[in-house]
């Protein structure tokens, strides 16, 4: 008879969870949507997010922390120099090597792809949800933030 409250509270939690990732997934969807990323594949995206976070990488780091095969890693480089978006100098401790970074376009690109997400979801916020709702949902980014956060 103990079971009964403890399966339900399990299939509660699955249904929570289930729900959470379908709304995640189509949140990141409509973010996505407002910072036009155009054409660029999610390797491409990873690459771009990688080298703003960690800086100038070689070709075959990147293809490591990316889980690729450096092989793989060329087209996307490639396609990311073509664009304008990444660029090549020699590493100045290995002249053999070349490492890659970010231009300034794509610096600038990926600030106005933030701003544009910051001001949808802000306004989206304002025109959608009252001010005592905006509450809840801070209590509830709250609950989020511990689910993942160590």
């Amino acid at each position: 008879m103990n079971d009964q409250p403890d399966n339900s509270q399990a299939i509660r939690a699955s249904d929570l969870a289930q729900d959470i990732r379908a709304l995640m997934g189509k949140l990141k969807r409509r973010l996505r949507e407002q910072a036009h990323v155009g054409d660029l594949t999610p390797s491409q995206v990873s690459v771009l997010l990688r080298l703003e976070k960690d800086g100038p990488a070689t070709a075959s780091s990147l293809a490591r922390v990316e889980g690729m095969r450096p092989q793989s890693m060329g087209p996307v480089i490639a396609a990311l120099e073509s664009a304008g978006l990444v660029s090549g100098a020699p590493d100045l401790t290995d002249g053999r090597q070349t490492l890659l970074s970010l231009t300034d376009a794509c610096r600038k690109w990926v600030e106005e792809g933030r701003a544009a997400r910051q001001d949808w979801l802000t306004r989206i916020l304002q025109a959608r949800l009252s001010p005592e709702e905006q509450d809840k949902l801070a209590e509830a980014v709250e609950l989020l933030k511990r689910l993942v956060d160590d």
